[in-house]
């Protein structure tokens, strides 16, 4: 859509992307720069939402002095997600850049990373001996053991956050796409041929707001899903156990 040919050309699924991260950065901003003792309804709506992550996600995952170092990165995974997942449901965007397996990759790997560098940062290699080899299990079942903790921590864990997010994002917008097509098709292509059976639309329509507004809570429950898992794994790379 611009700049085409160029290294910098932009398809309409970046563009909804920046958009989405400069509508975010503009509330973030606003809604946090003239904090009052006495708050407005906005200051205690962006409270609320900014306590729910730091709160209810990374403190109680990591505990206060963990927390800190990571709040910053799981802040930025869980508002990031939640705007990108929210643009499916936009009229004129509807198209959810999450649902788009590149971007959930990226955010995958960021969580990886993450948990890992954590992890090592912590325990130096230990982490991975501690991680593969564990203590207590008999010997002759070690091997195996190590090998299905590899397959779990290192590589099933940011296949399953990448597939998680992407699927649920994909089959919320099937079935957008399916009801609101089937209006279009019953309102201007029955119902304008003079046929009765185009009312059904009616049915299409309402069943395509309720599953709006179902997406749009899918689209928190999943940003919530990817947040509190990335502070999982990081608590889990730090705890004594590995």
């Amino acid at each position: 859509m611009l700049f085409a040919g160029t290294p910098f050309e932009l398809n309409r699924v970046l563009l909804i992307r920046l958009l989405a991260v400069a509508v975010l950065l503009v509330v973030l901003w606003l809604g946090t720069r003239n904090w009052r003792v006495v708050p407005t309804r906005g200051q205690v709506a962006m409270e609320f939402a900014i306590n729910f992550v730091r709160q209810g996600i990374v403190i109680d995952t990591l505990g206060e002095k963990a927390g800190k170092r990571f709040m910053p990165l799981i802040m930025t995974i869980f508002f990031l997600t939640l705007a990108l997942n929210l643009t499916g449901t936009i009229p004129g965007l509807q198209i959810a850049s999450t649902g788009l397996i590149g971007q959930a990759i990226i955010m995958a790997v960021i969580s990886y990373v993450t948990f890992i560098y954590a992890g090592v940062r912590e325990h130096k290699l230990r982490f991975f001996r501690n991680a593969l080899w564990i203590p207590g299990v008999p010997i002759a079942i070690k091997p195996v053991i190590a090998l299905l903790e590899l397959l779990s921590t290192f590589i099933i864990r940011p296949i399953t956050l990448t597939l998680r997010l992407t699927m649920n994002m994909v089959a919320g917008h099937m079935l957008l796409t399916l009801c609101f097509l089937a209006t279009n098709f019953f309102f201007f292509t029955v119902l304008a041929g003079g046929n009765a059976l185009g009312l059904l639309g009616v049915g299409s329509l309402l069943f395509g707001v309720v599953f709006t507004v179902l997406e749009m809570f899918i689209a928190g429950l999943q940003a919530y899903v990817f947040a509190i898992l990335t502070a999982i794994y990081v608590q889990m790379a730090l705890s004594d156990e590995h």
